[in-house]
């Protein structure tokens, strides 16, 4: 038996380094975000957690004989399409995940459906070595902000809110990505699914503890942000910042920890020394009579075959036009008035990127930016993380969505003062439709690599400042409505027509 583990384990560690090493790109950006975003600190622990866990399991796993399961295969297969689907549409927490499926598919295809099913949680919790949860940022603000406005209501401290700033007598504070609660929420799911498998049998006790524990994340973030800004009123804000870093640096989520635990301790039904598994019951499994080196070779081409073919889908790109102009609108002239406060939205790699600003005779102003790329990849992508409206290594922030027409993205911006912006944007790919959806520029980006379609991409911006006297909405409205064709314009712009 202990040849058959030797021959099984050697060919899925070869096939694990070959994943690896193809993808290393991937396993790098994921490993980076690991080690720089503190909301994803906690992924760094996971493989050692996933080691520990498989530890735990040893006794059982000695009782059983592995197994080549070509069903696993299919699991494999998945993940080296979801890798393809990622790497078409610049999706990274698709490739991110495709690691994962593609080494647990690898396992259950090389170790056999017996011992796929004892490492059964072991190879689930490797979903949490995926960074994501980045999407939950901008809800969580907004519920983080108005949680904090109830408590501030409930002991008379007068406040307003504007999305996601609240502005008190004694100063205007900004619920930021940073105090969303973001990354105690993902951490504690983390935490709380590893002691639903440790401490408990019973499913419905385990999905009362992880709803209860995440609730409580979310809560008590609020209360933080709240007690920020009581002692801010009661104190002065420098006195508000010194507390907000002591409880969110050290103290915030250890104290959840602590009640949460404490909660859940008295219902934990899970005793030490109870066994994970029956080995005998999963000893009747059938096992296949495949060579392990014949289904490692599959394992291989299934890889392979994903970015061979995505680089030879896209190998071309149609050209841009030389030079990007900004648009002659009837009835609007450029002007060199200067803003309240700089803006300038980001496009990183953009091939072209003009901006300009303009007067109509009702006074009303708009700056307008448009950025054109030939083709989208890895660094250089229409929308993803710090692309668009507000960059976030700028005073700009997202505040809260903001009107638009149907097909375009509405969003409040916010910059020190404060300075308030509304951003209309435009996103067009390959002389598609124009949508404000960042899932449909996704999905066409994908559909047009995939395919080896027109890759050329332009987004258009339109944005006005709020404030006295000056209708963001109003302006932006009436700008779209004298260009025309907005969709004439985005052609243009990528040299369609």
């Amino acid at each position: 038996m202990a040849g058959e583990w030797r021959a099984h384990l050697a060919t899925l560690g070869i096939v694990a380094f070959a994943i690896m090493a193809l993808f290393f790109a991937d396993v790098r950006s994921m490993v980076t975000i690991w080690w720089t975003a503190s909301t994803f600190g906690h992924c760094l622990f996971v493989p050692l957690l996933i080691g520990w866990l498989v530890q735990q399991r040893l006794p059982g796993l000695r009782k059983l004989e592995p197994s080549v399961w070509l069903p696993g295969l299919l699991w494999l297969g998945g993940g080296a399409l979801l890798w393809l689907l990622g790497a078409a549409a610049g999706v990274a927490l698709f490739r991110h995940a495709a690691l994962v499926l593609m080494l647990q598919g690898a396992t259950v295809a090389l170790l056999g459906r017996a011992v796929s099913r004892a490492l059964l949680f072991p190879l689930f919790y490797g979903f949490f070595m995926v960074p994501f949860g980045e999407e939950m940022v901008p809800p969580l603000q907004l519920v983080t902000a108005r949680l904090a406005m109830v408590m501030l209501d409930m002991v008379d401290v007068p406040a307003h809110l504007e999305g996601i700033f609240i502005t008190t007598p004694t100063g205007y504070f900004e619920v930021a990505e940073a105090c969303s609660g973001a990354k105690f929420v993902i951490a504690m799911a983390a935490y709380g699914v590893l002691v639903c498998n440790v401490c408990f049998k019973s499913w419905t006790r385990r999905a009362l503890f992880l709803a209860g524990a995440l609730g409580l994340s979310v809560l008590a973030n609020g209360v933080r942000a709240f007690a920020t800004i009581l002692v801010a009123h009661l104190t002065s804000v420098d006195a508000a910042v010194g507390f907000d870093h002591v409880v969110y640096g050290w103290v915030f989520f250890a104290i959840v920890m602590v009640l949460v635990m404490a909660a859940a301790w008295p219902f934990f039904d899970r005793k030490p020394g109870d066994p994970w598994f029956d080995p005998k019951a999963l000893k009747e499994v059938r096992r296949a009579t495949v060579n392990p080196l014949m289904a490692g070779g599959m394992a291989l081409a299934l890889v392979a075959a994903a970015p061979l073919w995505l680089a030879v889908s896209s190998a071309a790109a149609d050209p841009l036009p030389t030079e990007l102009r900004l648009p002659q609108v009837a009835g609007w002239d450029r002007t060199d008035l200067r803003p309240a406060y700089p803006w300038k939205p980001r496009f990183d790699g953009a091939d072209h990127l003009v901006m300009g600003r303009y007067r109509n005779a009702d006074r009303r102003i708009v700056d307008v930016a448009i950025a054109t790329f030939d083709r989208q990849e890895e660094g250089r992508e229409l929308v993803g993380f710090a692309q668009g409206a507000a960059d976030p290594d700028s005073q700009w922030v997202w505040s809260s969505p903001a009107p638009a027409p149907q097909n375009g993205l509405g969003e409040q911006i916010t910059a020190p003062g404060p300075v308030v912006r509304h951003v209309v944007s435009f996103f067009g790919i390959g002389g598609g439709a124009l949508t404000g959806s960042k899932a449909e520029v996704k999905l066409a980006t994908l559909k047009t690599r995939l395919s080896g379609g027109d890759q050329r991409a332009v987004a258009i911006l339109v944005s006005a400042e709020v404030g006295e006297g000056r209708a963001a909405d109003k302006a932006i409205a009436d700008f779209i409505h004298d260009s025309g064709d907005m969709q004439l314009l985005a052609d243009r712009s990528i040299g369609i027509r």
